[in-house]
């Protein structure tokens, strides 16, 4: 998605704001503050995204799907990874959710879900000391060594490496 010159300035902002706070070990709330301005950058983000897809005018059901599509997946990401559920949670077939989602941003189901679960890994490995194990579990992996396999696969590193490169 190509941003206009105002946003990309806000979101570079934003990312500014999350950064302080990662570098500031000896903030009282670090981790609440980071949970928080990182909430409000996904909420400007799908802000953006919103008024890009408005600007483009897709039928209003089809946008509507989306952008239910889009609330669901925060909610649901941790539990279900899979593109069925959310295509019930919508009462469509999973191939219409998928051609609808691609359609209107481009990207993939699977995308959306993958780059929640990245993210939600990356945050709990960064902010917490949950083991690897705990984590995998949290975020509903059949086995650590799959959650394993896909944030090498997502971040290009194991989840021990990146816990360590922090």
């Amino acid at each position: 998605m190509t941003l206009a010159e105002d946003d990309n300035l806000h979101l570079m902002e934003l990312m500014g704001i999350i950064r302080r706070y990662l570098l500031s070990a000896d903030h009282p709330f670090r981790s609440e503050c980071l949970r928080t301005t990182y909430g409000l950058f996904l909420l400007e983000l799908n802000a953006i995204q919103e008024r890009t897809i408005r600007d483009r005018r897709f039928p209003k059901r089809i946008e509507q799907l989306f952008f239910d599509f889009l609330r669901l997946v925060p909610i649901h990401f941790t539990e279900h990874h899979d593109v069925g559920f959310y295509a019930s949670q919508l009462c469509i077939t999973p191939r219409y959710l998928s051609q609808i989602v691609r359609e209107v941003s481009g990207r993939t189901v699977v995308d959306y879900i993958n780059q929640m679960l990245l993210m939600e890994a990356s945050y709990l490995l960064q902010q917490t000391s949950l083991p690897i194990v705990q984590i995998a579990d949290r975020l509903h992996f059949s086995e650590a060594a799959s959650f394993t396999r896909f944030f090498t696969r997502m971040k290009g590193m194991t989840p021990r490496e990146f816990r360590k490169g922090k």
